[in-house]
């Protein structure tokens, strides 16, 4: 590895560090992708965010909170469907890439295609992948490399991020 690279994690664990203590409000945050919709539709104030979703789903969604573990129903669903973001109803996964992971939040092992755009979340202070709806940038969760085959990747989402829609 480079002596540049070293440099550069080394600097970036520092700053996410430095972050976490001073808070989000203090460290400017990376700029997602879709974090400004495509679609002046979903270009909404906080307000009108908020009288469209539960205070526990604007908190996820647009703050970019978590959810208590094991507490979305979300996570026994195992009929054949659709997994939509609560925000914007644009479809994120395939029921047939749902698994459970034990971890207490619904698991998929892959999105559909194009549905999330993703960013570095330093929050935790060691750098993580955070993923985001790519129609109104809202927060789902965060993505692993620990799920199963085929990809190895576990995308961790909210339950209160999403709406499940049954096939038929």
């Amino acid at each position: 590895m480079p002596l540049s690279a070293v440099y550069l994690s080394r600097r970036s664990l520092l700053l996410g560090s430095i972050a976490g203590v001073f808070g989000s409000s203090w460290w400017p945050r990376p700029v997602l992708a879709a974090s400004k919709a495509a679609d002046a539709t979903w270009d909404l104030t906080p307000d009108q965010w908020r009288e469209r979703l539960s205070s526990e789903a604007y908190d996820v969604l647009r703050n970019e909170g978590t959810e208590r573990p094991f507490t979305s129903p979300l996570n026994a669903e195992k009929r054949s469907g659709t997994y939509h973001c609560a925000g914007c109803d644009l479809s994120l996964f395939s029921s047939e890439a749902k698994f459970d992971s034990g971890t207490g939040w619904p698991s998929f092992w892959q999105p559909l295609q194009g549905a999330i755009a993703t960013k570095v979340d330093f929050k935790l202070i060691i750098p993580r992948t955070e993923y985001h709806c790519s129609r109104c940038g809202g927060h789902q969760g965060h993505v692993f490399n620990d799920g199963p085959r085929p990809t190895g990747k576990r995308y961790c989402n909210n339950g209160v991020a999403l709406v499940f829609r049954p096939a038929g």
